[in-house]
């Protein structure tokens, strides 16, 4: 995903701007973004502050890291039981009657 250009606080100020009433083709002009760029941080952002855009971005990484370890422990379990399978020394066959 490409990395924006603004920080949370130029967006939350651009996005206060826009609610205030400023025309958004005089704000987007004024910022060096594109309009539709204004639209996609409101209908993404909405009513956020600069606290609620810092925790979004720790549960953002939280999640990733979430992501990360249930696939380490998924390839774990399907190596696990491949080896289950292919395994010839089960504990019934190593007993001789």
């Amino acid at each position: 995903m490409k990395k924006s250009r603004c920080t949370e606080s130029q967006i939350v100020a651009v996005l206060q701007e826009y609610d205030a009433g400023t025309p958004i083709a005089g704000l987007a002009r004024r910022h060096g973004i594109h309009a539709n760029t204004v639209r996609l941080w409101k209908s993404k952002y909405g009513d956020c502050d600069v606290s609620d855009f810092a925790r979004l971005k720790q549960l953002e990484n939280e999640n990733s890291r979430m992501r990360r370890v249930i696939a380490n422990l998924t390839l774990e379990n399907d190596a696990m039981k491949e080896l289950a399978t292919k395994s010839s020394c089960s504990p019934r066959s190593a007993k001789k009657p």
